[in-house]
Protein backbone atom coordinates (compact mmCIF):
# COMPACT_ATOMS: atom_id res chain seq x y z
CA UNK A 1 0.00 0.00 0.00
CA UNK A 2 1.49 3.66 -1.35
CA UNK A 3 1.70 5.93 1.85
CA UNK A 4 0.23 9.00 2.26
CA UNK A 5 1.53 11.27 5.00
CA UNK A 6 0.15 13.77 6.92
CA UNK A 7 3.27 15.92 8.95
CA UNK A 8 1.49 18.38 10.94
CA UNK A 9 3.96 21.67 12.41
CA UNK A 10 5.52 21.54 9.31
CA UNK A 11 6.71 24.97 9.16
CA UNK A 12 8.39 24.73 12.61
CA UNK A 13 11.87 24.51 14.22
CA UNK A 14 11.71 20.17 14.38
CA UNK A 15 8.99 19.23 11.89
CA UNK A 16 10.46 21.47 8.94
CA UNK A 17 13.14 18.29 9.32
CA UNK A 18 10.66 15.72 9.39
CA UNK A 19 9.00 16.82 6.65
CA UNK A 20 12.38 17.44 4.69
CA UNK A 21 13.68 13.78 5.64
CA UNK A 22 10.83 12.68 4.49
CA UNK A 23 10.05 13.80 1.29
CA UNK A 24 14.01 13.19 0.35
CA UNK A 25 14.92 9.73 2.14
CA UNK A 26 11.14 8.26 0.51
CA UNK A 27 10.10 9.79 -2.67
CA UNK A 28 7.54 6.76 -2.92
CA UNK A 29 5.67 8.13 0.20
CA UNK A 30 3.20 11.12 -0.61
CA UNK A 31 3.96 14.01 1.96
CA UNK A 32 1.53 16.59 3.08
CA UNK A 33 2.81 19.15 5.16
CA UNK A 34 0.51 20.95 7.20
CA UNK A 35 0.91 24.25 9.17
CA UNK A 36 -1.13 27.30 10.07
CA UNK A 37 2.26 29.66 9.85
CA UNK A 38 2.05 31.35 13.41
CA UNK A 39 4.58 33.59 14.70
CA UNK A 40 6.74 30.01 15.68
CA UNK A 41 6.53 28.68 12.24
CA UNK A 42 8.42 29.71 8.97
CA UNK A 43 7.35 28.40 5.30
CA UNK A 44 10.82 29.28 4.05
CA UNK A 45 12.08 25.95 6.01
CA UNK A 46 10.06 24.14 3.69
CA UNK A 47 9.76 25.98 0.28
CA UNK A 48 13.08 24.55 -1.27
CA UNK A 49 10.61 21.12 -1.17
CA UNK A 50 8.22 22.47 -4.21
CA UNK A 51 10.46 21.08 -6.66
CA UNK A 52 9.90 17.63 -5.55
CA UNK A 53 6.46 16.07 -6.81
CA UNK A 54 5.81 13.88 -3.68
CA UNK A 55 5.84 17.30 -1.15
CA UNK A 56 2.12 18.99 -1.07
CA UNK A 57 2.11 21.90 1.51
CA UNK A 58 -1.80 22.73 3.69
CA UNK A 59 -2.00 25.70 5.38
CA UNK A 60 -4.70 24.85 8.25
CA UNK A 61 -5.16 24.68 11.59
CA UNK A 62 -5.97 21.99 13.91
CA UNK A 63 -8.25 23.19 16.28
CA UNK A 64 -10.98 24.19 12.95
CA UNK A 65 -12.50 20.74 14.03
CA UNK A 66 -14.25 21.05 10.75
CA UNK A 67 -11.48 21.70 8.54
CA UNK A 68 -9.80 18.24 9.65
CA UNK A 69 -12.55 16.16 8.79
CA UNK A 70 -12.59 17.45 5.38
CA UNK A 71 -9.27 18.24 4.99
CA UNK A 72 -9.03 13.49 6.18
CA UNK A 73 -12.15 12.62 3.72
CA UNK A 74 -10.98 14.63 0.72
CA UNK A 75 -7.08 12.97 1.09
CA UNK A 76 -7.83 10.11 2.69
CA UNK A 77 -4.45 9.49 4.50
CA UNK A 78 -2.93 6.78 5.61
CA UNK A 79 -0.78 8.06 8.09
CA UNK A 80 -0.21 11.07 10.92
CA UNK A 81 3.57 12.17 12.33
CA UNK A 82 1.91 15.01 14.71
CA UNK A 83 4.17 17.66 15.72
CA UNK A 84 2.09 20.76 15.90
CA UNK A 85 2.12 22.38 19.32
CA UNK A 86 2.87 25.20 21.16
CA UNK A 87 6.02 25.25 22.89
CA UNK A 88 7.53 27.90 24.72
CA UNK A 89 7.03 27.70 28.76
CA UNK A 90 7.23 31.09 29.42
CA UNK A 91 4.68 31.94 26.75
CA UNK A 92 2.51 28.53 28.51
CA UNK A 93 2.82 31.07 31.95
CA UNK A 94 1.27 33.82 30.35
CA UNK A 95 -1.77 32.33 28.14
CA UNK A 96 -2.13 28.80 28.72
CA UNK A 97 -5.42 28.69 27.06
CA UNK A 98 -3.88 28.55 23.54
CA UNK A 99 -1.52 25.94 24.76
CA UNK A 100 -4.79 23.75 25.79
CA UNK A 101 -6.23 24.48 22.57
CA UNK A 102 -3.78 23.84 20.48
CA UNK A 103 -2.18 20.92 22.34
CA UNK A 104 -4.91 19.15 23.50
CA UNK A 105 -8.25 19.51 21.31
CA UNK A 106 -5.91 19.84 18.53
CA UNK A 107 -4.63 16.44 18.98
CA UNK A 108 -8.03 15.33 19.88
CA UNK A 109 -9.65 16.79 16.34
CA UNK A 110 -6.80 15.02 14.76
CA UNK A 111 -6.97 11.87 16.42
CA UNK A 112 -11.12 11.68 16.08
CA UNK A 113 -10.57 12.55 11.96
CA UNK A 114 -7.15 9.63 11.91
CA UNK A 115 -9.91 7.27 13.20
CA UNK A 116 -12.51 8.14 10.80
CA UNK A 117 -10.48 7.90 7.78
CA UNK A 118 -6.99 6.28 8.05
CA UNK A 119 -5.92 2.82 8.89
CA UNK A 120 -2.78 3.03 9.19
CA UNK A 121 0.03 4.49 12.14
CA UNK A 122 -0.51 8.16 14.48
CA UNK A 123 3.41 8.95 15.61
CA UNK A 124 2.89 11.36 18.55
CA UNK A 125 5.70 13.47 19.04
CA UNK A 126 6.06 14.36 22.69
CA UNK A 127 8.27 16.07 25.48
CA UNK A 128 10.60 14.34 28.41
CA UNK A 129 9.02 17.80 29.95
CA UNK A 130 6.00 15.43 31.14
CA UNK A 131 7.90 13.82 33.39
CA UNK A 132 8.69 16.47 35.43
CA UNK A 133 12.33 17.94 37.48
CA UNK A 134 14.49 15.07 38.64
CA UNK A 135 17.17 15.61 41.46
CA UNK A 136 21.30 15.41 40.35
CA UNK A 137 20.81 11.83 43.06
CA UNK A 138 17.38 10.14 41.38
CA UNK A 139 17.79 7.95 38.72
CA UNK A 140 16.93 8.21 35.48
CA UNK A 141 13.32 8.75 33.50
CA UNK A 142 11.95 5.40 31.55
CA UNK A 143 8.83 5.12 30.03
CA UNK A 144 7.52 4.18 33.18
CA UNK A 145 7.76 7.46 35.29
CA UNK A 146 4.80 8.92 36.30
CA UNK A 147 3.85 12.28 34.75
CA UNK A 148 4.80 15.06 36.78
CA UNK A 149 4.74 18.15 34.51
CA UNK A 150 5.44 21.80 36.16
CA UNK A 151 4.04 23.99 33.99
CA UNK A 152 0.92 24.33 31.75
CA UNK A 153 3.20 23.39 28.58
CA UNK A 154 4.41 20.24 29.97
CA UNK A 155 0.62 19.82 31.29
CA UNK A 156 -0.64 20.59 27.54
CA UNK A 157 1.65 18.13 26.27
CA UNK A 158 0.86 15.20 28.88
CA UNK A 159 -2.70 15.43 28.32
CA UNK A 160 -2.48 15.37 24.55
CA UNK A 161 0.37 12.19 25.44
CA UNK A 162 -2.65 10.41 27.23
CA UNK A 163 -5.26 11.05 24.52
CA UNK A 164 -3.47 9.66 22.11
CA UNK A 165 -3.04 6.36 24.66
CA UNK A 166 -6.91 6.50 25.42
CA UNK A 167 -7.61 6.27 21.70
CA UNK A 168 -5.32 3.49 21.16
CA UNK A 169 -6.89 1.31 23.84
CA UNK A 170 -10.58 2.69 23.40
CA UNK A 171 -10.37 2.71 19.64
CA UNK A 172 -7.42 0.69 18.58
CA UNK A 173 -5.49 3.04 16.54
CA UNK A 174 -2.29 1.80 15.27
CA UNK A 175 0.03 5.39 17.27
CA UNK A 176 3.58 5.23 18.84
CA UNK A 177 4.66 8.03 21.21
CA UNK A 178 8.14 9.48 21.05
CA UNK A 179 9.17 11.45 24.29
CA UNK A 180 12.29 13.78 23.37
CA UNK A 181 14.72 15.70 25.46
CA UNK A 182 15.86 19.51 24.56
CA UNK A 183 16.52 20.16 20.69
CA UNK A 184 19.01 22.37 19.53
CA UNK A 185 20.13 23.02 15.72
CA UNK A 186 18.97 24.63 12.51
CA UNK A 187 15.63 26.83 12.14
CA UNK A 188 15.34 27.14 16.23
CA UNK A 189 13.23 29.98 16.68
CA UNK A 190 15.44 33.03 18.29
CA UNK A 191 13.24 32.77 21.55
CA UNK A 192 14.65 29.73 22.84
CA UNK A 193 17.31 29.00 25.06
CA UNK A 194 20.19 28.34 22.52
CA UNK A 195 19.35 30.56 20.13
CA UNK A 196 19.10 33.36 23.11
CA UNK A 197 22.29 32.50 24.39
CA UNK A 198 24.10 32.67 20.90
CA UNK A 199 22.54 36.09 20.76
CA UNK A 200 23.27 37.84 23.57
CA UNK A 201 27.21 36.68 22.76
CA UNK A 202 26.77 37.97 19.43
CA UNK A 203 25.87 41.51 20.96
CA UNK A 204 28.32 41.52 23.86
CA UNK A 205 25.20 41.63 26.19
CA UNK A 206 24.50 40.09 29.60
CA UNK A 207 23.45 36.49 29.29
CA UNK A 208 20.71 35.90 31.67
CA UNK A 209 20.86 32.76 33.76
CA UNK A 210 17.91 31.45 36.51
CA UNK A 211 18.91 30.79 39.48
CA UNK A 212 22.96 30.01 39.96
CA UNK A 213 22.23 28.21 36.24
CA UNK A 214 22.17 24.66 37.87
CA UNK A 215 19.26 23.19 36.23
CA UNK A 216 20.48 20.53 33.99
CA UNK A 217 19.61 19.31 30.63
CA UNK A 218 20.39 17.04 28.03
CA UNK A 219 20.74 17.99 24.58
CA UNK A 220 19.33 16.20 21.17
CA UNK A 221 20.86 17.24 18.30
CA UNK A 222 17.37 17.83 15.74
CA UNK A 223 18.72 15.56 12.89
CA UNK A 224 19.13 12.37 15.54
CA UNK A 225 16.02 13.31 16.35
CA UNK A 226 14.38 12.86 12.72
CA UNK A 227 16.14 9.76 12.59
CA UNK A 228 14.76 8.59 15.63
CA UNK A 229 11.19 9.39 14.83
CA UNK A 230 11.47 7.55 11.36
CA UNK A 231 12.66 4.85 13.37
CA UNK A 232 9.63 4.26 15.27
CA UNK A 233 7.47 5.17 12.88
CA UNK A 234 8.60 2.62 10.53
CA UNK A 235 9.58 -0.20 13.59
CA UNK A 236 7.89 0.84 16.87
CA UNK A 237 5.25 -1.21 18.48
CA UNK A 238 1.79 -0.22 18.31
CA UNK A 239 0.80 1.45 21.50
CA UNK A 240 4.58 1.81 22.78
CA UNK A 241 6.22 5.01 23.85
CA UNK A 242 9.66 5.37 23.67
CA UNK A 243 12.11 8.24 25.47
CA UNK A 244 14.43 9.79 23.07
CA UNK A 245 17.60 11.61 23.99
CA UNK A 246 21.02 12.95 22.80
CA UNK A 247 23.06 12.04 25.97
CA UNK A 248 24.68 15.88 26.03
CA UNK A 249 23.80 16.68 29.94
CA UNK A 250 25.09 20.34 31.04
CA UNK A 251 23.75 22.62 33.41
CA UNK A 252 22.34 25.78 31.75
CA UNK A 253 25.92 28.18 32.76
CA UNK A 254 27.93 25.22 31.38
CA UNK A 255 26.16 25.33 28.12
CA UNK A 256 26.53 29.19 28.18
CA UNK A 257 30.33 29.09 29.45
CA UNK A 258 30.83 26.77 26.54
CA UNK A 259 29.01 28.47 23.91
CA UNK A 260 31.12 31.59 24.67
CA UNK A 261 34.85 29.72 24.20
CA UNK A 262 33.40 28.18 21.63
CA UNK A 263 32.46 31.49 20.01
CA UNK A 264 35.12 34.04 21.17
CA UNK A 265 37.46 32.10 23.28
CA UNK A 266 36.93 34.75 26.11
CA UNK A 267 35.37 35.74 29.31
CA UNK A 268 32.05 37.18 29.48
CA UNK A 269 29.29 38.58 31.41
CA UNK A 270 26.55 36.59 32.95
CA UNK A 271 22.91 38.21 34.85
CA UNK A 272 21.83 36.04 37.10
CA UNK A 273 18.33 36.46 37.83
CA UNK A 274 16.00 35.77 41.04
CA UNK A 275 14.63 32.38 41.66
CA UNK A 276 14.55 29.50 39.42
CA UNK A 277 12.07 30.99 36.67
CA UNK A 278 10.20 29.47 34.29
CA UNK A 279 13.17 26.99 33.12
CA UNK A 280 12.73 22.77 33.33
CA UNK A 281 15.48 20.93 34.36
CA UNK A 282 14.58 17.55 32.90
CA UNK A 283 17.50 16.06 34.11
CA UNK A 284 18.79 12.28 33.91
CA UNK A 285 16.51 11.42 30.96
CA UNK A 286 17.19 7.49 30.36
CA UNK A 287 17.75 7.93 26.30
CA UNK A 288 18.70 4.67 25.43
CA UNK A 289 15.10 3.09 24.49
CA UNK A 290 14.93 3.67 20.94
CA UNK A 291 18.35 1.70 19.78
CA UNK A 292 16.94 -1.07 22.34
CA UNK A 293 13.73 -1.32 21.94
CA UNK A 294 13.50 -0.90 17.92
CA UNK A 295 17.00 -1.18 16.52
CA UNK A 296 20.20 0.48 16.45
CA UNK A 297 19.88 3.64 16.47
CA UNK A 298 21.77 6.30 18.38
CA UNK A 299 22.59 9.89 18.36
CA UNK A 300 25.82 10.92 15.96
CA UNK A 301 26.40 14.49 16.61
CA UNK A 302 27.94 15.70 19.63
CA UNK A 303 27.10 19.01 21.56
CA UNK A 304 29.52 20.86 19.95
Amino acid sequence: MKRKILITGESGFIGSHVVDHFVKTYPHYEIHGLDCLTYASNKEFTNHLHSYPNYHFIEHDICNRADMIVLFDMEKYTDVIHLAAESHVDNSISNPLIFAETNVLGTINLLDAFRKFSKGRFHHVSTDEVYGDLTLDDPAFTEEHSYQPSSPYSASKAASDHFVRAYHRTFDIDMTITNCSNNYGPNQHNEKFIPTVIRKISKDQKIPIYGRGENVRDWLYVKDHVKAIDLVFHKGKKGETYNVGGNNEMSNLELEIRSYIIIFGMAFMISFLSGCGNTISGVGKDISDVGAKVTDWQNKKSEE
